[in-house]
């Protein structure tokens, strides 16, 4: 019996000063004033609560959040190359209904953010629930 394919996404940017990037043909320009890591932590929390947002729908529960992070850079100890070598997202979220298993639901949202998974800093998640 073959393998199952994991399913595929193509994702695009464009830069000449101003980043416009493309994802599933929809464009979004990214403001001028934000850096790249600035990107960084902004696709971090758009993963992280796409993630959340799957994993709750699947359990029949909605979602309202919201999202903030943090960041710091400067030389890997054990390299010596710039990077972030500690990150914080915080989220203020609402269920509803409130999840039968809200440890486990924000477990998964955890896990299968690809962006957090990809870091070599882990990020450290804060989740206040209302």
């Amino acid at each position: 019996m073959a393998e199952p394919r994991a399913r595929v996404f193509g994702y695009e940017v464009a830069y000449d000063g101003t980043a416009v990037a493309t994802a599933e043909g929809a464009a979004v320009e990214v403001p001028e004033s934000w850096s790249p890591e600035h990107l960084v932590l902004a696709a971090l929390l758009d993963c992280s609560l796409t993630s959340l947002r799957y994993h709750a729908r699947k359990e029949g529960v909605a979602v309202s959040a919201s999202g903030e992070a943090s960041g710091t850079v400067t030389r890997r100890e054990e390299d010596g190359r710039f990077a972030f070598v500690e990150i914080e997202a915080r989220f203020d979220v609402h269920f509803e209904p409130a999840p039968a298993d809200q440890g486990t639901l924000l477990e998964r949202a955890e896990r299968d953010c690809f962006v957090g998974a990809s870091m070599t800093a882990p990020p450290r998640y804060v989740w206040n629930v209302a």
